[in-house]
């Protein structure tokens, strides 16, 4: 863990190598590397490095980064930003709807992200603006668990990990309008 250089470092790391607390340095370097401007980012760290990063990863090692909230939102933001990339657009043309997703299990310590799906694109932010087709309630942890296809919805759905409001149809079929990082 001597790497001078934050992506590398996390990108190379094995998880089931290090503790819990290497873990979290390794995310935190990263994180500051990106807010100091350093020119580093989590951006640089490639969607299939991130999911083995995940898949990898104790559930513990995850609940400590997402204990921390600076860490917390800066993977979701960096998780989020790449939604657009990874949305089909080819499959998704016709989809018109607006999906608002609550990550936290504690009802003053969640982010909100909205998803507006339109035209083919998808389009994240922060700030609901849209009346939302579904919104998706679930932890951090498992939320990255999903979003690098270390989890799966139905079974975070049945075990009550996973809730949704609002149109639960359309929800179920979410995960296909996008292309998931496998490890």
């Amino acid at each position: 863990m001597t790497d001078s250089d934050p992506i590398t470092a996390l990108g190379t790391t094995d998880p089931k190598k290090v503790s819990r607390e290497e873990f979290v340095t390794l995310l935190e370097a990263a994180s500051e590397a990106a807010t100091d401007g350093g020119g580093v980012d989590l951006s640089s760290l490639g969607a299939e490095q991130f999911a083995r990063l995940i898949s990898r990863a104790s559930t513990a090692q995850i609940e400590a980064v997402m204990a921390r909230p600076e860490l917390r939102e800066n993977v979701l933001d960096e998780v989020f930003r790449r939604m657009g990339e990874h949305y089909k657009s080819d499959k998704a043309r016709s989809t018109e709807a607006v999906v608002r997703w609550r990550i936290g299990t504690d009802e003053h310590d969640h982010l909100r992200y909205e998803c507006v799906l339109s035209g083919g694109t998808c389009t994240v932010g922060k700030q609901p603006e849209h009346e939302p087709r579904a919104t998706i309630t679930l932890g951090p942890v498992e939320f990255l668990k999903l979003a690098s296809g270390n989890a799966s919805a139905p079974t975070l759905f049945m075990t009550g990990k996973l809730k949704v409001a609002g149109d639960v149809g359309f929800a179920a079929g979410l995960t296909k309008l996008f292309q998931i990082p496998k490890a």
